[in-house]
């Protein structure tokens, strides 16, 4: 892990061929393995008089459009604060996976911990628009996985990622955000304090756009490409059946890496690319033990201690009432509970004002939904 905050000169280097954003990195990675130089070596040759006689000519044009710019704004953002890191290939704490991408990012803009990334990873990822059933599953099992020591990665987008990030913060904390602005830009706004809440635990959000570049819509599948690399497996949790979500899933398949799934409603359509996914072969999820037994070798620790353990099992003693049995996952009225437990409607506001208090059910417009794992 690098504790300065003055760029290394190969983190010069590969920022200066990055600088240049109508050149591939894989252009740049090919080119220095077929010429058997550097980073250093390769950026050194823009101010060659005879660059023609060392590049191919295309090569050689595009190296001497590349400027210092993006070197002083990157040096700029290092020095706002000891949180803010620079990670670029040959580092100690760049991911090896991304080795493997046939564009793998040239510069990691890091705020927070960026040893973060030696972690072993599970993503978990899934709809915008998710319903409170979505976000309190992938709360719940973000919460367990960070717990068995299995850090949280999404790309800290409202709904289930920001559940899942969340839900992981209430665990160990163990949770990286990758994102699709540069390192100085909060996207969405709503996250400013989740993003803050983050870093603050050790975590850390991660760019591979630099300082400056606001959000843009191709940045997001792009990002999905580092999720999927980085994590040992791709949780999805609701999804329709186009979206960047599957993107996502599909993208950790062809890498060979574990994709898993929640079931759903099957006249919800954010169930459908879940439904999809398991159709394929995804491993459907119920609970975090449906995960961690597909990696042994991480010996995860227990998921409930004490404390927690007597929480359950009162919940669970509650979760045997009458009128708890009553309330869906999904939105359930409260005349539809009092109808199903035969009580009175006065009994069943007392009664869900106590389950609410006590985080078994949460109110939401047109009823109440009962909080899975609670």
């Amino acid at each position: 892990m690098m504790t300065s905050h003055t760029l290394s000169p190969a983190q010069s280097a590969w920022l200066f061929l990055s600088s240049n954003s109508k050149v591939q990195p894989a252009q740049w990675t090919a080119a220095l393995s077929h010429y058997g130089v550097t980073a250093e070596q390769l950026a050194a040759l823009a101010d060659s008089p005879d660059v023609q006689k060392h590049l191919e000519p295309a090569l050689a044009e595009a190296l001497k459009q590349c400027n210092d710019a993006l070197i002083k704004r990157t040096d700029g953002w290092l020095r706002q604060s000891e949180k803010h890191h620079i990670v670029t290939p040959g580092d100690s704490d760049y991911p090896a996976l991304f080795g493997t991408l046939i564009h793998q990012p040239l510069a990691l803009f890091v705020n927070g911990n960026p040893q973060q990334l030696l972690k072993p990873h599970l993503a978990i990822v899934g709809s915008r628009r998710a319903t409170h059933t979505g976000k309190d599953t992938a709360y719940n099992l973000a919460r367990a996985l960070s717990e068995s020591g299995i850090s949280v990665v999404s790309g800290l987008a409202q709904g289930i990622d920001s559940a899942a990030h969340r839900g992981a913060l209430s665990g160990e904390g163990n949770t990286i955000a990758f994102v699709g602005t540069g390192p100085d830009s909060i996207y969405p706004a709503q996250n400013r304090a989740l993003h803050n809440d983050i870093i603050a635990s050790n975590g850390c959000v991660i760019s591979e756009y630099p300082p400056g570049t606001p959000p843009r819509r191709y940045h997001f599948p792009r990002r999905n490409r580092l999720i999927a690399a980085i994590a040992m497996g791709v949780l999805v949790v609701e999804a329709k059946i186009k979206s960047g979500t599957l993107i996502t899933a599909n993208l950790a398949a062809d890498m060979g890496k574990d994709v898993f799934a929640v079931p759903g409603n099957i006249t919800n359509s954010m169930s459908e690319g879940c439904h999809q996914l398991i159709q394929q072969g995804a491993k459907l999820v119920t609970c975090v033990k449906d995960i961690l037994e597909e990696f042994p070798a991480l010996a995860p620790g227990p998921v409930i201690s004490g404390q927690n353990s007597n929480q359950k099992s009162e919940a669970n003693r509650l979760a045997t009432d009458k009128l708890l049995d009553s309330v869906d996952l999904d939105v359930t009225p409260v005349d539809v509970i009092a109808e199903r437990s035969t009580l009175p409607v006065s009994a069943v506001m007392a009664a869900l004002l106590e389950y609410e208090l006590r985080g078994l059910v949460t109110a939401v417009p047109g009823g109440y939904v009962k909080l899975r794992g609670k």
